[in-house]
């Protein structure tokens, strides 16, 4: 895809204040779809709303849109309270879940009808028109109709209708849900390239852990109306403050664990009837209290009975065989643990039902609040 030839619009920081939005529920009330959200986006970010349905986040995203009014707090683009300011005023792109292609228009127009509404010139048009098909890779297109096109291809038209109008700040809400396995990571990394090379301020929202992580600077984790977490990928996935993030990022495996004290940038910890070194979390964790051990699957290893005197007796459940790993499920004195291991690399295989020796890596847990 080549550079657009018109430049973008410097890019703007998005700030949300503290903003809810109730709504009236047939059986419980009023209630809240998203309370007291804040949010500091920086200009050019990345950020990503994340979490299950019903979580608030495509609320919080149309509030920021334009589409719904907060009932209270304040939305600011670059300074500008935009609270209250229509969505055709912001300077927002769009591009919604369904694509919302007008099935009666080509593909140039339906890409065409921002820049008409505005009343650009028409050779100003058809010249924007050109260059944003050739970025997102439909040069040649023009006269398709949506129902000739792909899934992906519908999603491409989409995004250059949201994009060629240079918005200030660009929103997706799930905008990938519609579309088969493969094509979803194809085109999660044409979006990410594509924000990268336009640097655009984005707010995208999606349920899906794996695409969050591919795409954001930093992912604002949302439950029940609420922001719990945010973080870059990274960070949430291996340190996060919370059992809901653990769990809901990733797979997670959370036991017991009492803190015994601090060693070094180390918190040492009996778990699983050993002691183990591990990273502190959120906060200190004072010798005697109580915390969850987070140990991602991979954090684990197996190995035959006895090869090494600081394994933990296991027994296999289930064996399962995914291309570039395996998956294991192993019972530990009644806790039914996960762990996964490459397929290559010449690393032991188990069948189920045979004992194992369980095997924690150093430093790979973290200490969770156990609220």
């Amino acid at each position: 895809m080549n550079a657009p030839a018109a430049p973008q619009p410097a890019a703007i920081g998005v700030a949300v204040e503290r903003v809810g939005k109730r709504f009236r529920h047939a059986v419980k009330g009023m209630v809240y779809a998203a309370r007291e959200v804040t949010l500091d986006i920086a200009a050019g970010e990345f950020l990503t709303l994340l979490g299950p349905s019903g979580c608030g986040k495509t609320t919080t995203l149309r509030m920021i849109a334009g589409f719904e009014t907060p009932d209270e707090g304040r939305i600011a683009f670059a300074g500008q309270d935009v609270t209250h300011l229509p969505a055709n005023e912001r300077g927002i792109g769009f591009v919604f879940q369904n694509y919302a292609l007008f099935p009666h228009l080509s593909v140039a127009e339906n890409v065409a009808y921002g820049l008409e509404v505005r009343r650009q010139p028409r050779a100003a048009v058809a010249r924007a028109v050109g260059e944003v098909l050739e970025l997102v890779g439909l040069a040649g297109y023009e006269r398709q109709f949506p129902a000739q096109m792909s899934g992906g291809e519908q999603q491409r038209v989409a995004l250059a209708r949201a994009i060629v109008i240079r918005p200030r700040v660009l929103l997706f809400d799930e905008p990938l849900s519609n579309l088969d396995a493969r094509l979803r990571v194809q085109m999660r990394d044409e979006i990410r390239a594509l924000q990268e090379r336009l640097a655009i301020t984005t707010v995208y929202v999606t349920h899906d852990q794996e695409e969050a992580m591919a795409v954001s600077d930093r992912i604002a984790v949302m439950n029940a109306g609420s922001l719990v977490e945010i973080g870059g990928a990274e960070a949430l996935y291996h340190r996060p403050r919370t059992r809901f993030v653990a769990e809901f990022i990733g797979r997670a495996n959370l036991v017991d664990a009492l803190a015994l004290g601090s060693a070094g940038d180390r918190v040492e910890v009996e778990a699983l009837g050993q002691r183990l070194a591990v990273a502190p979390g959120a906060a200190r964790a004072a010798a005697g209290s109580r915390w969850l051990l987070l140990l991602r699957p991979e954090a684990l290893e197996l190995a035959q009975p006895g090869a090494r005197t600081d394994a933990i007796e296991a027994t296999v459940k289930s064996r399962s065989f995914l291309g570039e790993k395996v998956e294991y499920l192993v019972d530990c004195g009644g806790r039914t643990l996960q762990v996964v291991r490459p397929s290559l690399g010449g690393a032991p295989s188990f069948a189920p039902g045979e004992r194992v020796g369980l095997h924690v890596l150093p430093g790979a847990g973290t200490l969770v609040d156990a609220q």
